[in-house]
């Protein structure tokens, strides 16, 4: 069964429940703000796609931290998983584990060949 992480009031998600559903595909939503993450989920995912595609930093909560704080969060691989913990909502949304590994971001394409 497919598996996404994120929250629920995010449009690339509804984009991604929406086609989920359309596709007629099961999975579990596993919300970030209900149910937070763990670090070690977080390291799994830094290993198989690297910090540039997990940490969003186009979105607001990163920009909030003064420079400084992100330099902190970039310094370590540890310390980024710390900050991600911290902070899902700096986790680039959603992320869709599947069997043949982990979709990140809204990518249309790649949920249709799931079918």
């Amino acid at each position: 069964m497919l598996k996404i992480y994120g929250i629920k009031n995010c449009s690339a998600m509804k984009k991604a429940f929406d086609l989920l559903n359309e596709l007629g595909l099961a999975y579990e939503f596993h919300d970030y703000k209900k149910q937070a993450v763990d670090a070690a989920t977080v390291k799994a995912w830094l290993d198989a796609k690297g910090a540039d595609l997990i940490l969003n930093k186009k979105g607001t909560t990163w920009k909030k931290l003064n420079e400084a704080e992100q330099q902190a969060a970039l310094a370590s691989e540890a310390n980024l998983i710390e900050t991600l913990t911290a902070h899902s909502s700096m986790i680039k949304r959603p992320v869709l584990q599947t069997e043949q590994g982990l979709i990140v971001g809204f990518d249309e394409q790649a949920y249709r060949n799931l079918k």
